[in-house]
């Protein structure tokens, strides 16, 4: 595939927990883009950013942001608003996606697995355990396992949770409390109308956490999982039908654990993320590679779907 030479601006930054990982992704994306011949503009979102989209006047726009306002439909909608041609998710599909309790609305009754639990508000957890422990504490609209907590009998928050234990429910009002799934940590991207394999993650200490996500060295992947064959169709299959029932576009990852004492019953749906990250850690480069594209291709790829869907350039264009 070959693009026409284009204006790409790339979006990034923004002033979310994940400002250091887009930054990160953006940075990666735009050298990419210069690397095959593109003229680039960066810009670091603040609230002019929908002036500095209109100055720039790109071709289409790389959105690299992680977390709200760039992943939550707030930015979509503005650049809808303003007739841009972008990569990723659109609006709808993004309100739902980084939203867990609304993509579980959206996905289980579709049959994909995912686990039970209910939203909470941060206050209660104080009084009682929501769930039977060991379970899982996690902001309703975050991704990169921000805020995350695994709450067991033998962890130091306390029974119940003392308020001065450090935890997401310092930072977030409303939490969403999920059955801790025992076993090991899997995920696939998916590109287009295509998924790709599965990693397994492998904490060296922990959970698959933000730090172990970002930090060099913290996380062994595994690529391709050594799990049977099963496992990774319905990995798989579940990874392309969520990204299809969601409607969305370009890349996406979705996250599961599986409980491999109970074989194909054992593996569950985490969530679907819009907006993966593009950093030499991140999981999509990494299957695309083991695949056979490189990032430079995997970043014009994303660009040729949206660029499609717009109506502008048709895919494989020369």
């Amino acid at each position: 595939m070959t693009l026409p030479k284009l204006h790409v601006a790339v979006l990034m930054g923004g002033w979310s927990n994940e400002r250091p990982v887009s930054l990160m992704s953006g940075e990666g994306v735009a050298k990419a883009l210069e690397s095959k011949g593109h003229k680039v503009t960066r810009i670091d979102m603040d609230r002019d950013v929908a002036l500095r989209l209109s100055e720039a006047k790109p071709d289409v726009v790389f959105n690299a942001l992680h977390g709200a306002p760039g992943e939550d439909g707030t930015v979509q909608g503005m650049m809808d608003l303003m007739g841009l041609t972008y990569t990723h998710s659109g609006l709808a599909t993004s309100v739902i996606a980084i939203d867990k309790e609304l993509t579980k609305q959206a996905l289980v009754p579709h049959g994909i697995p995912m686990p039970g639990g209910r939203i909470v508000e941060s206050a209660e957890i104080h009084e009682r355990d929501p769930l039977p422990r060991p379970y899982v504490l996690k902001p309703v609209n975050e991704g990169s396992s921000v805020g995350v907590a695994i709450v067991t009998d033998e962890g130091n928050y306390g029974n119940p949770i003392a308020p001065d234990a450090k935890g997401p429910w310092q930072e977030f009002d409303r939490l969403l409390a999920e059955p801790f799934i025992r076993g090991r940590e899997l995920t696939t991207a998916v590109i287009g109308d295509r998924a790709l394999l599965v990693t397994e993650l492998k904490p060296k200490s922990g959970f698959y956490d933000f730090d172990a996500k970002y930090t060099d060295g913290m996380t062994e992947h595994v690529c391709p999982a050594e799990i049977p064959d099963e496992i990774t169709a319905a990995c798989k299959d579940l990874a392309l039908r969520s990204h299809q029932l969601l409607g969305c576009k370009g890349a996406s990852r979705a996250d599961f654990r599986w409980d491999d004492t109970q074989g194909i019953e054992g593996l569950f749906l985490l969530e679907v993320n819009t907006q993966p990250g593009m950093t030499p850690l991140s999981l999509v480069p990494e299957q695309a590679r083991a695949c056979g594209m490189e990032y430079p291709d995997l970043v014009e790829a994303m660009i040729a779907e949206a660029l499609a869907d717009a109506g502008k350039v048709a895919k494989g264009a020369k």
